[in-house]
């Protein structure tokens, strides 16, 4: 017992090994408190930072100013004020993240090994809005040298696997961009990236079956996880974060379970929650969440159960905004070892997405957020919107990568597993009409969809949702396709459907915070000692202005609860 009553003592417990938690680890140790654990609930550090796409959406940031790039905190502030409903996020936030976000990376780039590249053509969300900007307020990790983390390499949670080549070579994001839509290039970049995998004999002998090279989340996991190591502050994997312990309406601890023991653990100065969403929670789900709704249409990570969201709320935390996720459709493929999400196949031109009755009932290429809050107002019993349909014909197929179906040269049609078809998963027949009865489709309405696409892609114009009109709409479109880059017709048989659902990678409801990422009780009094960032605190960026839109603000009150336990000033 290092005091009485208790296991363990440090000044900081974090729980929680995303880019929240290890920020507030990192950030706490260079900010002068030192002694700080971290506690992870997997065997794997990284959560779903990791598995994401690594973006972090930071306005005027240290890459995008290097790069030239022109912006402004006034503009990005009325970019969000109009992208945010009234009322649902305070604007004492809004200002303390566009302030702070800035001053985080600076302070990491300074301090640590942590490195991002700024995405220069990636738009922001909503282009159509004052104060948007076309490219550079997102950054993507520069690649990693996995192997500087030795035998920890075995314990970093993976980027997802449709974001690496044959699930071993990992890729940017913006190689993903070429990749998929198979842009000018990207055949000699295929066979770049596979031969710096297999000509990596020395990677390879040693047993290791990714790439030496990483890429995406897995990447701004490894850098900030490699600059907790050289610190030596330690993360406990296989601990599960059990309950908090107050004293007066102070937190002062938390008790863990690990290796089968109960283990109680004294915060000094306090305990950053950085623990994830409640995704993976089921009844959590139906209890808050819009219908339909199913953990098993996630892309979160199995461990986000909602246990920090709960032990707030036990002590007496506020919550804001629990009706929501990070809304993302998604493929469940049996056997695979999560949902992936498709995001850029809907946007390719010579594609629709049809509910049961053939209709469609949004703009496939506008951002994957916004379509799938589209879905969610016009589903209903009679008219339900999940399961969808992609639609597509062989052409799209030739052309474009489509989630498990890759491509049919990369995977032909014979390779296809017969339960795909057998449950519903895809389909493929010789006309519109049979492709419609052989899902259970409503046939009439899915010929008269696919007829209007085909008016469509020849006009340029989609009379019904505008698709391909903004910027972003663009940026997954295919260049080479005119008028209209998001348009093409779905004419040439046979004709192909893949089923999708309105699944999520993450929620973005939680605990109420205040700018120093101190949770809030419904008064607005801080519970002291205890702090939220990342999806078990409530989101900031609820509509999901720009790529990076969860990442962002949790790095910024990661560092923001670090300056308030330290007294650092920056």
């Amino acid at each position: 017992m290092t005091t009485a009553g208790w296991d363990y003592s440090v000044d900081v417990l974090v729980v929680g090994s995303g880019n929240g938690g290890l920020t507030a680890a990192l950030s706490c140790y260079e900010m002068g408190t030192r002694d700080v654990l971290v506690v992870e609930k997997s065997e794997l550090v990284g959560g779903t930072s990791a598995t994401s796409g690594g973006g972090v959406w930071v306005p005027c940031n240290r890459y995008a100013k290097a790069a030239g790039a022109q912006d402004s905190f006034d503009d990005a502030k009325q970019y969000l004020l109009s992208t945010t409903p009234k009322g649902a996020v305070p604007e004492e936030m809004v200002d303390a993240y566009l302030e702070n976000g800035p001053k985080m990376v600076d302070f990491l780039h300074q301090r640590s090994d942590v490195r991002y590249v700024t995405l220069e053509h990636y738009p922001d969300y909503y282009t159509n809005v004052e104060g948007s900007r076309t490219g550079h307020r997102s950054m993507e990790p520069e690649r990693f040298d996995s192997s500087l983390l030795g035998e920890d390499v075995k314990r970093l949670r993976p980027s997802h696997h449709m974001m690496r080549l044959f699930d071993r070579v990992y890729f940017t994001q913006v190689e993903a961009a070429l990749l998929t839509v198979q842009g000018p290039g990207w055949i000699k970049l295929t066979l770049k990236l596979l031969a710096s995998y297999f000509l990596d004999f020395a990677w390879l002998l040693k047993g290791h079956r990714v790439s030496r090279q990483i890429c995406t989340g897995a990447a701004g996991v490894a850098r900030l996880w490699y600059s907790v190591k050289k610190r030596d502050i330690p993360v406990w994997t296989n601990t599960t974060f059990v309950s908090l312990i107050d004293e007066g309406g102070k937190v002062v601890g938390a008790e863990l379970r690990r290796g089968g023991e109960t283990i109680r653990v004294q915060a000094r100065k306090g305990v950053v929650l950085a623990a994830g969403g409640f995704e993976q929670n089921q009844a959590m789900r139906e209890q808050y969440l819009p219908a339909p709704t199913n953990s098993a249409w996630s892309g979160g990570v199995s461990t986000n159960t909602g246990d920090a969201i709960s032990e707030g709320q036990r002590l007496g935390a506020a919550t804001r905004l629990m009706d929501g996720a990070w809304w993302c459709t998604t493929i469940s493929v049996p056997g695979e070892p999560a949902p992936r999400l498709s995001i850029m196949e809907k946007s390719y031109p010579g594609s629709c997405v049809v509910n049961m009755k053939g209709l469609r009932f949004a703009n496939e290429s506008q951002n994957y957020m916004a379509f799938q809050q589209e879905l969610y107002k016009v589903h209903s019993d009679d008219n339900p919107c999940s399961p969808m349909y992609l639609v597509f014909d062989a052409r799209f197929r030739r052309d474009y990568i489509v989630g498990p179906l890759m491509t049919a040269q990369l995977k032909p049609d014979w390779t296809i597993p017969k339960s795909w078809f057998e449950s519903k998963l895809v389909g493929k027949a010789d006309s519109i009409r049979a492709l419609a009865q052989q899902l259970g489709i409503d046939a009439d309405n899915l010929e008269a969809t696919v007829g209007k696409m085909n008016d469509y892609a020849r006009t340029g114009k989609d009379l019904d949702f505008q698709r391909g009109d903004s910027a972003y709409d663009r940026y997954y479109g295919d260049a080479r396709v005119t008028p209209n880059p998001c348009l093409g017709p779905i004419d040439e048989a046979p004709f192909y459907a893949i089923r999708i659902d309105a699944g999520d990678f993450g929620t973005q409801g939680g605990l109420a915070t205040n700018p120093d990422a101190q949770v809030v009780r419904e008064d607005g009094q801080v519970i002291e000692g205890l702090y939220a960032v990342g999806n078990c605190s409530a989101a900031v960026l609820p509509t999901y202005p720009g790529p990076g839109s969860t990442l962002g603000p949790s790095m910024t009150f990661a560092y923001q609860a670090a300056k308030k336990l330290t007294g650092f000033q920056d």
